[in-house]
């Protein structure tokens, strides 16, 4: 009889093992990411041990998103936002009101030091800072540095993993900042003013040594004025800039203007704020360097 009753026991209990499974599988932390930079270092960091929902898709224009419903439907569920911050997602303090989100939001620049954007002001005067951080790669380790805290503490038991993916992402990054530096300083002192669509390579060319003007301001939204790109085409045509360089991101209609006024080629296209599709040329965030070094050596040898 007690045997009966404790095999009746055991079988309950595979039974309600076997439930409790799939739904123990499912309840890695959700996290939402704003755009695909982001959204890369987060899969990269969390692998197996987060779900990740990614706002802004690959190509797409983190400045002047507009959130869809899904969109209000993944955050609601999410148990943590990991943004860029530095002004670069300003629809996402509406977005998570929208869902009242009672997660955890992570700023993953918090530990950046900005620079400032130099070419715009707001109304008070006072100069924002260029939300383009990442594309320097010692800020990029930052990144990497603030996303790994933030998940270790949200999938504790996966905290080992987390942190050992983290150090093989920093040590590629320390690899590849310094590769990208070696190449670059190499180049003739004239070949390393080049021209892009947005302003989104300041943070670039100050790690890596190019002087690196722009047609549209820190954000899409901003469009330059006849004066400013009469000015632009001025110094592109007096020898001053080597090449034009289009964005994966921005409507090319400008830097093509810019190119047939002043006769300056354009030299290619850039990855700036958007990865590409799985199937492009740089899905993946050392692939973005990785790609735009390749493109920059092509023009400016």
């Amino acid at each position: 009889m007690a045997q009966r009753v404790l095999a009746k026991v055991m079988v309950s209990a595979a039974f309600l093992m076997a439930l409790a499974g799939p739904a123990v599988a499912q309840e890695k932390p959700r996290v939402v990411a704003t755009f695909t930079i982001i959204g890369d270092l987060v899969e990269a960091v969390g692998g197996d041990a987060v779900s990740v929902t990614t706002l802004v898709g690959p190509d797409g224009d983190a400045h002047v998103f507009e959130p869809k419903p899904s969109d209000v439907a993944a955050v609601a569920r999410a148990d943590l936002i990991v943004a860029n911050g530095l002004g670069m997602e300003p629809w996402l303090e509406r977005l998570t009101e929208a869902a009242d989100f009672k997660g955890k939001t992570v700023i993953a620049s918090a530990d950046v030091r900005p620079l400032p954007f130099k070419e715009e002001a707001d109304s008070s005067g006072t100069m924002p800072d260029d939300p383009h951080a990442f594309q320097d790669l010692a800020n990029g380790r930052l990144y990497v540095k603030t996303i790994a805290a933030a998940l270790e503490a949200a999938a504790p038991n996966a905290a080992g993993a987390i942190a050992a993916r983290a150090a093989k992402l920093d040590a590629e990054m320390t690899a590849l900042d310094a590769e990208i530096k070696a190449k670059l300083a190499a180049l003739p002192a004239p070949n390393r003013r080049i021209l892009t669509s947005h302003d989104a390579f300041h943070y670039f060319g100050k790690a890596y040594g190019l002087d690196i003007l722009s047609i549209q301001g820190v954000s899409t939204e901003t469009e330059p004025s006849a004066a400013d790109l009469a000015e632009i085409a001025r110094q592109a045509k007096s020898g001053q800039v080597k090449a034009i360089f289009l964005e994966n991101m921005s409507n090319p209609t400008l830097a093509q203007t810019i190119s047939s006024e002043s006769g300056v080629p354009v030299g290619g296209e850039l990855v700036a704020d958007a990865l590409t599709k799985a199937d492009g040329f740089a899905p993946h965030y050392l692939d973005m360097f990785k790609y735009n070094l390749a493109e920059l050596l092509k023009v400016l040898k």
